[in-house]
């Protein structure tokens, strides 16, 4: 399972998939696992954090990147900065 990171993302990505129309999801600072049963991806716009895909390494991401999970992929979060994300 991978996690994919354009840093930062190109405003053309931004425009084409109309991120700026997605819903925001924001979460505190903290640790919890995930799993991601469909591919997502997130762009985000505040925070910092590293998640940890199971047999993975650890991928760090913050403001202005844009985040791609596979479908599947069981992970764990480390919030270092509460997080708000499209």
């Amino acid at each position: 399972m991978s996690i994919s990171v354009a840093s930062p993302c190109p405003k053309s990505i931004v425009e084409e998939l109309e991120i700026k129309n997605w819903p925001i999801w924001t979460c505190k600072v903290g640790l919890f696992d995930w799993i991601y049963e469909e591919k997502e991806i997130c762009m985000f716009l505040e925070g910092e954090i590293m998640v940890t895909p199971d047999g993975g390494e650890p991928v760090r991401f913050c403001e202005g990147n844009l985040v791609i999970f596979a479908a599947g992929m069981k992970s764990k979060w480390d919030v270092h900065k509460a997080v708000c994300e499209h």
